[in-house]
């Protein structure tokens, strides 16, 4: 059953609906969630003690902040650091420096107990929907787990809002009593859904949510996403490998090459005239539905460089066309180009 096919808002099925509108582009609303100069770094060690001979800067001062109702999108080469940062951003790893700031408070100084409290308002929907869903759990055991562990609903109470939350997601709630191996990938991914929404949060990091789908089956699953995030208030980080992934869903995108974020813009003013070299890049690699205002596809040269040992100055100038010696000599630091977009550039793409 596609999305499209259900009948049940959040209201009819008992889910609470957030107040307001959700944030357009450019808005300048307050952030829900900021990374300020956040940094994790990964040690490297060797010999018989472990001697920590250097780091992999898989996370390298990124700032950024998504608003509360939008869809940010971070996108980047496999390596690039965006599954990193978005579990930094949960704090399902801590940060080497910097803050991650839910609501004003500094989720990594957070104790225990606050942090357990939080994490109602803080989910994520993983890759692989298989590898995620323990395979010897019933989808209702799924589902459910995180209404038994910071609920104190009757076991009767849990089925219901389980039976709720699979028809909000396109399911047949009569199967809840199988197991994940008898669903297909996208009914899988759903199942992943519902268990992300079940405790009503504000906030979800979807990692590569539809990349192990079929092209069709992503449409269905990223038009439940947004049917969702007008229905409760949902805020997303949706990670991708491309721009093409994020396009439809998110209002704004941001960037990311070894570490590093290089642009960050609302989606149609990124996709009209990108300004960093590699976001051309990517835009470049969109397929064409026709020959009729086909881009050139633009190859990089080279390898991308290794985030143990980036290179100096801009770390995009191994493989940039445009790179001049400034670029070789000095970072780039990420600054506002317009109104509501940021580059790190020297040379900006006129």
């Amino acid at each position: 059953m596609g999305p499209h096919a259900v009948g049940t808002g959040a209201a009819a099925v008992g889910l609470s609906v957030a107040g307001g509108t959700l944030a357009e582009p450019g808005s300048a609303a307050p952030y829900l969630i900021e990374a300020r100069n956040l940094k994790k770094y990964f040690p490297i060690k060797r010999g018989l003690f472990s001697r920590v001979v250097g780091h992999v800067k898989a996370v390298d001062d990124v700032s950024f902040g998504v608003r509360e109702g939008e869809t940010f999108g971070l996108v980047g080469e496999s390596g690039c650091g965006k599954s990193t940062l978005g579990r930094v951003m949960l704090n399902l790893k801590s940060a080497t420096a910097g803050e991650v700031r839910f609501e004003g408070r500094n989720i990594h100084a957070l104790g225990p107990r606050e942090m357990r409290e939080l994490r109602e308002e803080m989910q994520i929907i993983f890759q692989d929907p298989m590898g995620s869903l323990n395979p010897r759990f019933l989808v209702r055991d799924l589902i459910g787990e995180p209404l038994k562990l910071h609920t104190k609903l009757s076991s009767a109470a849990i089925d219901d809002r389980v039976v709720q939350l699979m028809e909000l997601v396109g399911l047949d709630a009569t199967r809840r009593n199988r197991y994940p191996h008898e669903f297909s990938g996208g009914q899988r991914q759903r199942i992943g859904i519902a268990r992300a929404i079940a405790l009503e949060p504000k906030f979800i990091v979807a990692d590569e949510a539809v990349s192990a789908l079929d092209v069709s089956v992503q449409s269905q699953v990223l038009n439940l996403m947004m049917k969702l995030q007008e229905e409760l208030g949902l805020t997303y980080l949706f990670i991708a490998h491309g721009l093409n992934d994020v396009r439809h869903i998110s209002n704004r995108i941001g960037v990311m090459y070894l570490g590093k974020m290089v642009e960050v813009a609302d989606t149609d003013a990124l996709f009209a005239k990108p300004l960093h070299p590699y976001t051309q890049v990517l835009l470049s690699a969109i397929p064409q539905p026709t020959l009729r205002g086909k881009r050139e596809r633009i190859v990089l040269q080279g390898d991308v460089p290794s985030p143990a040992n980036p290179p100096s100055g801009c770390r995009f100038h191994t493989r940039c066309p445009f790179a001049q010696e400034r670029c070789r000599a000095e970072e780039p630091a990420l600054l506002e180009a317009a109104p509501g977009r940021q580059v790190a550039c020297h040379f900006p793409l006129a």
